[in-house]
């Protein structure tokens, strides 16, 4: 009778690498050809719930490809206090939304968390976006996925930890947040007719409006009310409107209201 032989831990390592591979193109294929996908939700930002791997530091969001699979990791996040949705996005709606990805700062989609048919799969491996040095003359790239990521890892831990003091973790992401403000351009929504517009913000108090991207100033203007005026972040201050607390970071994203000093020539 012929023994069997037993795999060696150099063949078993190669084997598993296999696997992993196959289950990435795989996940990738269904990401594409799926009817639909589920996405866990913030419901402290209503953007896709991000997470920073501890090992990768990618920084991720959650999809899968069964409702009850997502559902169940939404459960274990709640557990957590992390305060979760899911939402179905169907194919049409793909390439919008995977490319939504790309102003968020988001550079991972993990595929099934908490199952056996875990994958990540990086973004710029699914989808290829333009290149921003190649715009049209007299056009210009406006996006701040650094301060947009940051803000979102802030506004997740405030929903988190409602009612209660600023984390030191907390305090960290605002010093960064802010360190991110005063660095790239940004746009401003003008009223066609009446000039800066002014939000009042959760506790009463008027702020401006200041949005990371192209994206984010479309949600707000999905009625052509407006429009856009990009701004270098070191002339921000000279555009908050007298009276005005400060900045509302992405009122329909984020949400972040900022207090900010009005440049100089108030004071």
């Amino acid at each position: 009778m012929q023994k069997e032989s037993k795999e060696t831990d150099e063949e078993i390592i190669k084997r598993k690498g296999m696997m992993a591979v196959d289950r990435k193109k795989q996940t990738m294929e269904r990401l594409r050809s799926s009817e639909a996908v589920y996405v866990l939700m913030s419901g402290g930002t209503k953007l896709p719930y991000v997470i920073c791997d501890p090992d990768t530091y990618d920084d991720q969001i959650l999809v899968f490809f069964k409702e009850e699979d997502a559902r169940k990791r939404m459960a274990g996040l709640a557990a957590e206090k992390n305060p979760v949705q899911v939402i179905k996005v169907e194919k049409k709606s793909f390439l919008m939304f995977y490319t939504s990805l790309y102003p968020m700062g988001v550079n991972c989609i993990v595929a099934n968390d908490g199952t056996l048919d875990r994958a990540a799969v990086q973004l710029n491996e699914l989808i290829v976006r333009n290149n921003p040095d190649r715009l049209p003359e007299g056009q210009v790239w406006v996006e701040n996925p650094a301060l947009n990521l940051t803000a979102i890892y802030f506004m997740q831990e405030l929903y988190k930890n409602r009612g209660q003091a600023m984390t030191e973790e907390m305090k960290e992401l605002y010093e960064e947040m802010m360190a991110h403000l005063g660095r790239g351009r940004y746009i401003f929504a003008v009223r066609k007719d009446e000039g800066v517009l002014a939000l009042k913000g959760r506790d009463g108090q008027l702020y401006q409006p200041l949005f990371t991207d192209i994206q984010e100033f479309g949600k707000f203007n999905r009625q052509n009310q407006f429009r856009a005026v990009v701004v270098e972040a070191d002339k921000v201050l000279n555009l908050i409107p007298a009276g005005s607390a400060g900045i509302v970071l992405n009122p329909l994203g984020v949400n972040v209201q900022l207090k900010i000093a009005r440049a100089s020539q108030d004071r």
